[in-house]
């Protein structure tokens, strides 16, 4: 039997990003500009969607350590090309949340598994596994991004197409390149914790609460500052096009970051906390920003702390993590993240249609900065 080898994950988490990428830039978009739904709908939809990536996630994550890897990610990947393809024919409301919803149970079982598999891939450590994770995610990000405006404007139905076409094709991966490889069992590191314990270190709820906490900020980016970007009379094009400024700042910062793997995995904290005060500046920026040039460097501000914040999450938790954990502690993670994008986008909806965009960039400031000093646990 081979050994699984990593560019066969970093292709997968390619195509899952990719196939994303169609799908959630839009959301807000589509449900408030042309499904003519309150700004808050749109965030009750985005919320529906990120509880069910998060039961994905729980699933994903007992079933990758106590059934099959392999096994669990072909279910997740599966859920994802039914979901996709039924929305090719049914996007109106209100099946479109609900088929959105099945899809986020299918991508939360998907992200978690794929994060589960770079623990266990022969020959390389995790943190190089995340790290380069990051860049192949934010590469199919890039590409998605890139053209998902102009399939748009040809109907909305192909871009639910493409979706499905792009999933389709990971789960054929899966079935002919993922099967019948071995999989690290054991790591030559072993975790603090002791091993058959189940109880979570106070180090990894700390590090749980920040992932919320950026999440739920950083989903303001992906679903309401579509529609202010598009109140300062700019496009859903030039909205798109920020987040491929987003990508190519991860393209290229990300190799870099890979190169120092062992440096930055021995001082994790100080990377975290140089990612969260990235964060906070980003939002900063935002309070000034009007042109689309501002929206940009705010985006490159944010970019640069989630080069640095995002895979030192993974890592981290990883760091406590026995051998038969390791679908768990990455299912933490992802679950974490879908709790924050889960309340983000409703919440922040909440407070802008309450009072406005700057108070929601103030309580940004203010919880990111909290966040820095609960990461300095």
């Amino acid at each position: 039997m081979k050994d699984f080898k990593l560019v066969w994950l970093l292709l997968g988490s390619l195509i899952t990003n990719l196939g994303g990428s169609f799908i959630w830039p839009l959301t807000t978009i589509y449900v408030h500009e042309y499904l003519k739904m309150p700004l808050t709908m749109a965030g009750v939809v985005i919320f529906l969607n990120c509880i069910a990536s998060l039961c994905g996630n729980t699933i994903g994550g007992n079933l990758f350590d106590r059934w099959q890897p392999i096994g669990t990610l072909m279910v997740g990947i599966s859920i994802d090309v039914l979901a996709a393809s039924a929305l090719i024919f049914f996007h109106g409301w209100p099946i479109y949340p609900v088929l959105l919803t099945l899809m986020g149970l299918g991508s939360g079982m998907t992200f978690t598994s794929i994060n589960g598999l770079a623990t266990k891939v022969p020959g390389h450590a995790a943190s190089y596994a995340f790290n380069f994770l990051y860049f192949t995610s934010s590469l199919g990000v890039a590409a998605g991004t890139l053209v998902v405006g102009n399939v748009l404007a040809a109907g909305i139905g192909w871009v639910f197409a493409c979706a499905a076409v792009i999933y389709l094709f990971f789960a054929i991966i899966v079935f002919t390149m993922y099967r019948g490889h071995r999989l690290r069992q054991n790591d030559a590191e072993e975790a603090p914790a002791e091993h058959g314990k189940s109880r979570v270190r106070p180090e990894v709820l700390a590090v749980l609460v920040v992932v919320f906490v950026v999440w739920f900020f950083y989903e303001q980016w992906d679903s309401n500052l579509s529609s202010y970007m598009l109140s300062k009379s700019l496009s859903v094009r030039e909205y798109s096009s920020v987040w491929t400024v987003n990508a190519i700042v991860i393209l290229l910062v990300q190799p870099v970051v890979t190169r120092m793997d062992t440096w930055l995995t021995k001082h994790i904290t100080l990377r975290l906390c140089t990612g969260l005060t990235l964060f906070t500046l980003s939002f900063i920026w935002l309070l000034g920003a009007h042109t689309y040039l501002s929206f940009v460097l705010a985006m490159v501000i944010l970019s640069l702390g989630e080069v640095l914040a995002m895979p030192a999450i993974s890592t981290y938790i990883n760091l406590f993590a026995t051998a038969h954990t390791r679908g768990q502690y990455q299912g933490l993670v992802q679950a974490g993240a879908s709790a924050g994008r889960a309340v983000g986008p409703l919440f922040g909806a909440m407070i802008i249609e309450g009072f406005s965009y700057h108070i929601l960039f103030l309580l940004a400031i203010g919880g990111l900065a909290a966040s820095w000093f609960c990461s300095r646990r």
